[in-house]
């Protein structure tokens, strides 16, 4: 439950520091006195923008902070989950907001997201103010309300995944669908080209070989001189082998009588091996070093094929066009393959989407039991409320296809008089018939939901007198249920009920005009209740009957 909150340089509040206390409270003030002020501070420890209008004049800064006891809560998940410091009793809320746009939040001294402080400040408390109201029309919310009723969290989250993996397939098959079609209409082409770079039957690095025969047909006879030079200065009969093998012979004749002759002839002999071989090579290479016209006209087309296909294909050497080939059969295997693969998911598909029906069923199932007791108790909470007439349906349809909340469509009905027509809730009820709905409703809610603490802002709208007393009344019933409720009233009937009542006043002094909350003794009580009863004017009777509704 909220057990205090601080707010300092907030609109007309300059400094603020109240305490609250558990069960149901009420908060009374004159129009403009800065109730909603209030509100808005809260707002920000909720998660909601924040606007530097608010920010007092003057003032660098504004700041919001808030102390809850949430002992009863079981929330050491929330905090775990986000890695924040934990403290079993109490937790403590702060929202900064500076002149300069900037904001900052914190959970427990821990710097936070706004989206976490939302997250934590929807378990904490629920403000429901006048706009709040016109939620009774959206089917969301409708739909909502018969889920916290139904106690369906498991089933709607296993829907929900269930859902949520249903519409990936449906979206993959749609993409294998997309691509099959544009593929198809590409096959043709894709086709030619790949035939027209398979009838090249190209080879790795082929351009760099051919370029390189190219290169030797261009100047085969120079090529031949120049071997034919080499060879016969190397093997002929005055070449370098026979001076070699003169050598080696007259070291071999003094190796006896001279040793150092012997490691040089072996030395020698390796070379002469060697040139020998050497030799051989070039004589060889003569004989294949010729100048063919036919063979050069072939290396030529051959490379200005590969080379036209090469800028065709916008690449910079021939092993890219053989990946580009191989680009071009798998995309045609993959032609191939499409109708196998969206086959396979259109039966996943039709597999997941009655996994989807079946548990929609469930939940379905749940919510039919949830609308009959809503039905029921919506009699018994409305009757007491001034409605004796009051009838109130859940109407629940299906849908034609399935979301993410199920397969239901549901609407709330209302009549408030005998023998009307079922209709919208929303298009036939007053301002203070909605009211009275929408209590009744949070009344249920609150009795399925652990909510540490719910603000009733203006909830009695539109009704007065012993109506407003019987609201009152469900409003100190929820009290009673280990929570805190805190209601914003301008009726006395229901001022009266609180077990603590706080006012909300403004002053002025030198440096402007300041709003104020203070918890009034019981003898303040009286005469604020006097003053609603009676106006402006205070009178011993208006006392008298304040003194009256405090005992009730």
């Amino acid at each position: 439950m909220l057990q205090s909150i601080f707010i300092q340089n907030y609109a007309l509040i300059d400094k603020l520091d109240i305490t609250f206390e558990s069960g149901f409270s009420v908060i009374t003030g004159e129009t403009g006195a800065g109730k909603s002020i209030i509100l808005g501070a809260i707002g920000l420890l909720l998660g909601q923008r924040a606007d530097i209008k608010a920010i007092r004049n003057g003032a660098n800064k504004c700041i919001v902070e808030a102390k809850f006891n949430i002992s009863s809560y079981n929330m050491e998940s929330f905090f775990n989950l986000n890695d924040m410091e934990y403290y079993s009793d109490e937790c403590i809320i702060r929202r900064e907001v500076s002149i300069n746009g900037k904001s900052r939040a914190f959970i427990n001294d821990t710097p936070t997201s706004l989206a976490q402080m939302k997250l934590l400040g929807e378990k904490l408390i629920d403000v429901h103010s006048q706009h709040q109201n016109l939620l009774i029309n959206k089917e969301g919310f409708q739909l909502n309300v018969l889920d916290i009723l139904a106690q369906d969290h498991n089933e709607l989250a296993e829907y929900q995944a269930e859902y949520t993996e249903y519409k990936k397939v449906c979206k993959e098959l749609d993409d294998y669908i997309r691509k099959a079609e544009e593929t198809r209409k590409e096959e043709d082409y894709i086709r030619f080209q790949l035939q027209q770079l398979e009838e090249t039957e190209l080879k790795e690095d082929e351009v760099i070989v051919l370029e390189q025969e190219a290169e030797t047909l261009t100047h085969a006879e120079d090529i031949k001189e120049s071997l034919y030079r080499a060879a016969y200065k190397t093997g002929g009969d005055e070449g370098c082998v026979a001076l070699i093998k003169e050598s080696i012979n007259s070291l071999q004749s003094i190796s006896n009588v001279y040793h150092p002759a012997e490691e040089w002839k072996e030395r020698l002999e390796s070379c002469y091996i060697e040139m020998k071989d050497i030799a051989q090579d070039l004589e060889n290479a003569q004989d294949e070093v010729e100048f063919n016209p036919s063979r050069m006209d072939f290396v030529n087309s051959r490379l200005n094929m590969i080379y036209a296909l090469m800028q065709k294909h916008h690449v910079k050497t021939d092993n890219e066009l053989i990946q580009i080939a191989n680009g071009y059969r798998q995309q045609l295997d993959m032609i191939s393959s499409y109708d196998d693969l969206i086959s396979e998911l259109e039966e996943k598909k039709h597999k997941m989407y009655n996994s989807v029906l079946s548990k929609a069923a469930i939940l379905t199932g749940l919510r039919g039991k949830s609308a009959k007791k809503i039905e029921e108790d919506m009699k018994h909470l409305l009757v007491p409320l001034g409605m004796p007439n009051v009838r109130f349906s859940v109407e629940m349809s299906p849908r034609k296809e399935p979301d993410s909340n199920g397969i239901d469509g549901v609407n709330f009905l209302f009549s408030a008089n005998k023998n009307g027509t079922l209709q919208n809730v929303a298009s036939i009820a007053s301002g203070g018939e909605i009211a009275r709905v929408m209590l009744s409703l949070k009344a249920m809610i609150a009795g399925a939901v652990k909510l540490p603490t719910i603000i009733f802002d203006e909830i009695d709208t539109g009704v007065s007198g012993p109506i407003a007393e019987k609201m009152a009344m469900i409003m100190q019933a929820m009290g009673r249920q280990k929570r805190q409720v805190l209601s914003i009233t301008h009726l006395p009937q229901i001022a009266a009920r609180g077990k603590v009542h706080y006012k909300v006043y403004k002053e002025d002094d030198e440096n402007g005009t300041n709003s104020h909350i203070r918890r009034l003794t019981d003898e303040e009580r009286i005469d604020e209740i006097a003053n609603m009863l009676s106006g402006s004017t205070m009178t011993e009777a208006a006392r008298n009957n304040a003194r009256e509704l405090l005992r009730l």
